[in-house]
């Protein structure tokens, strides 16, 4: 089947064909080309909608096999044709809707087959290249949370403060990740990700300084709270970075490259801060904190392109109008843009909607919340395990940390086998797997992280050697890449269109909580005790365990249930459509056709 199109046949109000005298052929992707009645032919080609253009129902009731949560399904509207983002045609345009004249029609710009500007075509090398340098950025961005907990206990010294008040800096970084998506993800599908990248890094290197010369603890707390927020930009962006350059078929590889940096930064981050506060004091964590956030606003803003299609074709298609006088040359940002009422209620109300009316975008976002925030425990936890009752330097504490490394990069090389893995289940369903076949990773590898925490709970007795406490790092870090991959799979199957808004909520709860356990870890452990506090997170663990069995087994009717999510009802008439047993009958046209303009190519977040 042409992936611009779907299976239909002819004369559908016919009685039910049978097998043997019906013949399914294919029908365009295109939607009809008359809409837009009140458009005009002029320059200014977004201010001549008067038509708001709304969705009449929230629910995802057809599939999109090859949904891409990259392309701008918030910023436009449901006439949108998104086939302009991942069509290449031979004249370089497609026929867009008629205009009000009643002769001409609206030219959609696409890319030209082996486009040169099209990221995808670009050599493997170079987009090699651009892969490592967003990589490295979130890299960079996740040791930045972390680098500065080796001392801690050095701010609360110099400044006065309880230690509570001294980790309000690794607290408000990490609030900042869940705001900033809220602001930047919508910001990008509009001004495209080449300029977000370069100003909000360049904001973050700026107020770093502030917080390395810091004379009191406000200016150390403001600046590292706005640091927060801008870093959060790349970690938002970088997967559909990597989504613009690679084709379906590729992203094994570079989506595993990438899913390691955010679990392996935090690792590397007390590892590196904890020789070099022993070494020159807490100030040079942030200097070293500086030099290589530079370093990477310089690689990227300098040697990395647009790599977002809308963007590349708006700016041609502005192009293709001034140097032809012709208007008809746009893109549907030019032409479909919802209103910016409904964005904002999109943008900033529907994460909400979706994360307190949905169970599985609560459940799940409660179970990633709980390993994000085990994460930054960690910060803390280990300090006190191998400092405090093993009289370790924090250069050593900081070692402790490589396990945990170990265990994500493993699991990073792994995750292409769990790739093929559904590719394979895929077949098995035709083409039509039930959302409920992601979670097959989560619920194997979900009780790597309890068993590691159990090891590091009855381990860590100052009596023993540091051996057992380390190594319980490694089952955890190991799991986690298979939890969050599956959890953003599994919502992005489950909620179709509505993904984006599903992972945003879901990214926000989970750095909210992040932020608010470090401020307690040092209290639980303190009445706890070493092994009880790690046998609570074990607990916790193991209690969330059952979330991916419970939608494993009721998922199915939860989402027929629920107001959002894509429950099936599309699946059986599009397998029976195929195998010529008749033909496929749209409760809403509309919406159908709506998805026909929405094809394109998959995308793991």
């Amino acid at each position: 089947m042409d992936d611009q199109e779907l299976p239909i046949t002819e004369n559908p109000a016919e009685p039910p064909p049978t097998r043997s005298n019906t013949q399914v052929k294919y029908g365009p992707a295109s939607p009809p080309l008359d809409r837009h009645p009140t458009l005009g032919r002029s320059s200014t080609l977004g201010h001549h909608r008067t038509n708001t253009l709304t969705r009449s129902a929230t629910k995802e009731t057809i599939r999109d096999p090859n949904l891409d949560v990259n392309l701008p399904y918030r910023t436009l509207s449901n006439e949108a044709n998104l086939s302009e983002y991942t069509t290449e045609t031979a004249a370089g345009e497609i026929p867009g809707p008629v205009e009000p004249d009643g002769e001409h029609r609206y030219k959609l710009v696409t890319f030209l087959p082996n486009d040169p500007e099209n990221p995808k075509n670009w050599s493997k090398g170079y987009k090699w290249y651009c892969t490592m340098v967003v990589a490295i950025t979130c890299f960079v961005v996740a040791f930045s949370s972390s680098v500065v907990t080796p001392d801690i206990a050095g701010v609360s010294r110099e400044f006065g403060v309880s230690d509570e008040v001294g980790l309000l800096s690794i607290t408000l970084f990490v609030v900042g990740f869940g705001v900033g998506p809220m602001i930047f993800a919508p910001l990008s599908e509009i001004y495209g990700r080449r300029i977000i990248y370069g100003t909000t890094l360049l904001v973050a290197v700026v107020f770093i300084i502030p917080g390395a010369v810091a004379k009191n603890i406000a200016t150390l707390l403001v600046a590292r709270a706005i640091d927060g927020i801008a870093f959060s930009a790349p970690m938002t962006l970088v997967g559909g970075t990597l989504a613009d350059l690679w084709r379906s078929e590729e992203r094994g590889i570079p989506m595993a490259a990438f899913s390691a940096a955010p679990f392996i930064g935090p690792a590397i981050g007390p590892l590196v801060g904890g020789f070099l506060s022993d070494a020159a004091g807490w100030r040079w964590l942030y200097w070293i904190h500086l030099i290589l956030a530079f370093v990477v606003w310089v690689l990227i803003t300098f040697t990395v392109p647009e790599t977002y299609a809308p963007t590349i074709l708006a700016r041609r298609a502005k192009k293709m109008r001034e140097e032809t006088g012709i208007q008809d040359y746009v893109t549907e940002e030019d032409i479909d843009r919802r209103p910016f009422g409904e964005r904002i209620g999109i943008f900033l109300v529907r994460p909400f909607q979706l994360l307190f009316g949905e169970l599985i975008v609560f459940l799940i976002s409660v179970y990633m919340s709980v390993l994000y925030g085990l994460l930054y425990m960690f910060f803390v936890a280990f300090p006190i395990i191998f400092q405090e009752g093993k009289g370790y330097s924090a250069g050593i504490t900081g070692l402790m940390f490589i396990p945990l490394a170990v265990g994500v990069v493993c699991s990073a090389i792994c995750a292409p086998l769990v790739n093929t893995h559904y590719r394979k289940l895929i077949r098995k369903h035709n083409g039509l797997p039930p959302p409920e076949l992601r979670l097959i990773p989560m619920m194997c590898s979900c009780w790597f992280i309890p068993m590691g925490l159990f090891i590091f709970a009855w381990t860590s007795y100052p009596r023993l050697v540091w051996v057992g406490p380390a190594l319980g790092g490694f089952p955890i870090g190991f799991g986690f890449i298979f939890l969050y991959n599956s959890a953003n799979n599994y919502l992005v199957d489950a909620y179709q269109h509505q993904a984006a808004s599903a992972l945003a909520a879901k990214t926000c709860i989970r750095s909210f909580w992040g932020a608010a356990v470090v401020l307690f870890t040092t209290q639980m452990y303190a009445r706890l005790g070493y092994e009880w506090a790690s046998t609570l997170l074990a607990f916790i663990s193991l209690a969330c365990c059952g979330i991916p069995f419970l939608f494993w087994t009721y998922g199915e009717r939860i989402r027929q249930r629920s107001k959002y999510a894509y429950a099936g009802e599309d699946d059986e008439k599009i397998a029976d459509a195929s195998e010529g047993l008749g033909p496929v009958v749209r409760e809403d046209d509309s919406e159908d056709q709506d998805l026909r303009r929405a094809r394109s190519y998959v995308s793991n977040p």
